[in-house]
C-alpha cells in the first residue's frame, strides 16, 4: 500500500473543520484535529504511554515532545510526513 500523505490529509482536515488550526505545532490542535481529546488529563496520559519521562504538567517541552511522537507515530503507521512537520 502507498503512504498516506499526512500533510494533504490533515490540511483537508483543518480546512474541513472552517477553524483556525495551528496543527503543524500544537499538540493541542492535532488531536482536536484528529478527533482526540485534547485536556490536560488526556495529554498526561497519552505522554505516559508513549514513554515520555519529564514533568506531566502540560508545559511547552512536554507539548513539543508530545507533538514530535504523534507525528511520528501516524508516519510509523503508514503515513507520509514532510520534513516540517517529522519533527
Amino acid at each position: 500500500p502507498q503512504p498516506v500523505d499526512l500533510e494533504e490529509t490533515l490540511a483537508y482536515m483543518a480546512e474541513k473543520r472552517g477553524q483556525p488550526s495551528n496543527y503543524k505545532n500544537s499538540i493541542v490542535d492535532l488531536m482536536k484535529l484528529v478527533g482526540m481529546d485534547s485536556s490536560l488529563a488526556n495529554r498526561k496520559e497519552l505522554a505516559k504511554e508513549l514513554g515520555y519521562t519529564g514533568a506531566l504538567d502540560g508545559s511547552a517541552e512536554m507539548n513539543i515532545w508530545l507533538h514530535k511522537q504523534v507525528m511520528q507515530a501516524l508516519a510509523a503507521n503508514g503515513g507520509k510526513l514532510p520534513p516540517d512537520l517529522a519533527g
